[in-house]
């Protein structure tokens, strides 16, 4: 666990004054509402154990994104449907370590249509040591998506997108590139906020799945494998500094910082690609 009584930790914490909980809900508010963000993105890959104990000392500086602070487990879905092209560009540009990337996905936060949530476009990459993400809603109404695949449902994004720079590259990369859907992955995720700094949040992902498919809400999860199992990736994200607390949690628990993506793990699981590493 961390010692608290570390110089200066209890004395400089007990001082500072908590986000109230309106605060919180309108940052969080902010942030998963927000159609566009630049910001740092760090992960570590965590055994059980060592979640148990990490989110155990967590609960100190951090409390349940307001979102979920009343749901069950404190946790949501998320599914997203991954574009490339026929040589996996975007996969190579990963495993490559490129300073400049990018790839496209279906974002939505169930995994049956009957869960009603929202579905979006996103374009999401990085730059240098930044991570950016746009995204632009698409209308869902008065459509089975359950019934699109590969090139119709390419089709039905672009008809249903909102108008935006984020649709108008994904037809331009469309065709240019000739993308198609590739893999769907799937997790539960419990998010936490910070009590103390603004803008600081962590991610608990878990039950990593990965299906070769090219629809958002295939008949069956048939040949879908596990990422990563009996493991989580934690993910912490911030606009411009980690605070103080944070550095002395990765060094009380020894976190190596992995430069890991869950679209590739879940293609290499698939036998997709092969992993010469």
């Amino acid at each position: 666990m961390i010692d608290l009584s570390f110089p200066g930790l209890r004395s400089k914490f007990a001082g500072r004054r908590r986000l109230t909980t309106r605060e919180n809900a309108n940052k969080t508010s902010r942030q998963t509402s927000s159609l566009h963000f630049v910001r740092f993105e760090f992960k570590y890959i965590l055994s059980a154990q060592k979640r148990r104990e990490l989110e155990g000392d967590l609960l100190y500086f951090l409390e349940y994104d307001p979102f979920v602070a009343k749901r069950k487990n404190h946790k949501y879905h998320v599914r997203s449907l991954y574009f490339d092209d026929p040589i996996y560009s975007a996969f190579h540009d990963k495993e490559d370590g490129l300073h400049s990337r990018s790839k496209f996905r279906l974002r939505t936060y169930g995994s049956t249509l009957s869960d009603d949530a929202p579905l979006f476009l996103e374009v999401k990459g990085r730059h240098n040591n930044l991570v950016f993400k746009h995204r632009t809603p698409i209308d869902t109404n008065g459509l089975d998506w359950s019934s699109f695949r590969g090139e119709i449902l390419s089709r039905k994004i672009l008809a249903r997108a909102e108008p935006s720079s984020v649709r108008d590259r994904f037809e331009y990369e469309l065709y240019k590139k000739n993308l198609r859907p590739i893999a769907l992955i799937d997790y539960d995720r419990r998010p936490y906020v910070s009590k103390y700094d603004p803008d600081f949040r962590v991610t608990f992902d878990e039950k990593l799945g990965a299906t070769r498919t090219g629809s958002l809400y295939p008949d069956r999860l048939r040949g879908g494998k596990l990422v990563l199992p009996g493991c989580t990736v934690l993910e912490i994200k911030f606009f411009n500094h980690i605070p103080s607390w944070f550095h002395r949690v990765i060094q009380t628990h020894e976190l190596n910082r992995r430069a890991i993506s869950k679209i590739c793990e879940g293609m290499k699981s698939l036998d997709m690609v092969v992993d010469n590493f």
